[in-house]
Formats: C-alpha cells, sequence, structure tokens
C-alpha cells in the first residue's frame, strides 16, 4: 500500500522499569503515516509495555514519544486520546452489562459536547449531537458486520465477537492511529480472516495508521508493511516482513538457533 513520507510516531530510546526488571531497554523506532506497523517478539520480550508507553497506561523513565512532531509523553491517556490515539487491549476491557452500541458509544465520549444538563433534556443541539454520534456508531456497526447483536449485553457473548466490539469502540473513536493488543488471540479461523479484513479496511478506508502486536506470524508477514522485533527488552531487528523472515537475530530469538523460520 502507499505509505506517507511522514513521521506520525517516533519512539527514542525508550527505558521503562519496574524495581530491578527492565521491561524496555533503549528502544527505538518510528511509524509512517498510514502504515501497518507489526511489533513481534516471545512472550515477555515487552511488547506490551511499548503500547502501554505509547498510550499513556506506562511512563518510561528515559526517552521520547512524540506524535505529529510533538511530544506526548508527559500526556496522560485521554489527553493522548483527544489527539487521535486510540487502542485495544490484550484482555477485553469492555462494560459487560451493557450492550454492544452502549459500548461502542463510550468510544465518543471524548467528542461530545453535550453536558449533564442539556443531554438529560435531549433538545435542541444537545439532540443534534446525540444523533450525531449516533450515526457514527452505527455507520461502524454496519461496517463491523455487529448489527443483529446490537442490543445484547457484552457480556453474553462469545471471546471473538466481544474481541470486535472493542475495536468498533477504538474506531468509534475516529482515531489516527489505532494501537492492537492481540487484536486476533483466542479466535478461530474464521473469525482471524474477518479480523484481518477489519484491520485493512481500517488502515485502507478509514486511512489509520495502525500498530498491533500479534503473535500470529502468518498474518503479520501478509498485512504490515513494517516490522520491528523485540527480545528481553531490547529491539533486535527492524525492516520489511521479507527482511525479518531472513534475519539471524530473530530466527535465533524465536528458536534458539539460526535454523529455519516461518
Amino acid at each position: 500500500m502507499a505509505l506517507s513520507l511522514n513521521t506520525q510516531l517516533s519512539c527514542h530510546d525508550i527505558r521503562l522499569t519496574f524495581g530491578g526488571v527492565t521491561a524496555l531497554d533503549g528502544v527505538s523506532f518510528e511509524v509512517m503515516d498510514g502504515e501497518i506497523f507489526a511489533i513481534i517478539g516471545p512472550n515477555g520480550a515487552g511488547k506490551s509495555s511499548m503500547l502501554n508507553c505509547i498510550s499513556g497506561l506506562y511512563r518510561p523513565q528515559q526517552g521520547e514519544i512524540k506524535f505529529d512532531g510533538l511530544t506526548i509523553r508527559d500526556l496522560p491517556p485521554h489527553q493522548r486520546a483527544k489527539r487521535g490515539i486510540a487502542r485495544s487491549f490484550q484482555n477485553i476491557a469492555l462494560f459487560r452489562e451493557l450492550s454492544v452500541i452502549d459500548n461502542i458509544m463510550t468510544g465518543r465520549h471524548l467528542s461530545q459536547r453535550a453536558g449533564v444538563i442539556s443531554g438529560g433534556l435531549f433538545w435542541g443541539w444537545a439532540k443534534c449531537d446525540e444523533e450525531h454520534h449516533r450515526a457514527v456508531v452505527e455507520e461502524i456497526i454496519e461496517s463491523l458486520g455487529l448489527q443483529d447483536i446490537r442490543r445484547c449485553a457484552v457480556g453474553s457473548l462469545p471471546y471473538g465477537r466481544q474481541k470486535r466490539v472493542e475495536l468498533a469502540r477504538a474506531l468509534a473513536m475516529e482515531p489516527r492511529l489505532l494501537l492492537l493488543d492481540e487484536p486476533m488471540a483466542g479466535m478461530n479461523a474464521a473469525e482471524r480472516d474477518d479480523m484481518v479484513g477489519f484491520i485493512l479496511e481500517a488502515n485502507c478506508r478509514r486511512k489509520i495508521t495502525v500498530v498491533m502486536i500479534e503473535h500470529d506470524m502468518g498474518m503479520v508477514m501478509d498485512i504490515s508493511d513494517t516490522v520491528c522485533v523485540l527480545d528481553f527488552g531490547k529491539r533486535i531487528a527492524l525492516g520489511s516482513p521479507e527482511q525479518i523472515m531472513n534475519d539471524p537475530h530473530v530466527i535465533k530469538a524465536y528458536l534458539g538457533e539460526d535454523d529455519g523460520f516461518f
């Protein structure tokens, strides 16, 4: 796919420690506007920690994070969300007792202008504001094939459907950068194929840059523009899928020997 030459996200020399444990050790990379950027590595390599630093859940002790050329390292998560960064989680983080549509509507919270009183009266501009946000959500529900379960409580849905709802909630924020933490974990083959289609649709039609963590190497190599490999908190490789598949450091990290990969 055609990529912009503009750097959207820049992470430089990121170091994150928890007591005596180093989760990230001087990790640096850049994500171009409009690309699909994958972060891979063995379990415990620091992948989710990296996403948490970008989204603001963790604050690294060292390094610089820039989005659209502006530093965001000290911004809280909601300020980063306002700038256009959305994410999904490895462990589903939805309101289980709420319906699908209500969960997705929470993704519109930062865009809503109506206050408690005007929203409660549901009149005038507050009514128009609500109708606009619901129209955005309904379009996402249709594009992700959630029409038949839109009124169902999320807690009653199978795992694969819940992952789709979480993606829908992130898309409802209309982000420019989407962070996905293992979006296909626990899915069957058909659900994985559907999720790949939704990710490509978000990237191609909605023009959203995607940074994802995923263990499905076949999918990563098929749809990613750039792949970053972490191992024990360090970046050991960065490049195109073809370069990564033939990198001896990557092969050794996954198999413990320089013999056969993918």
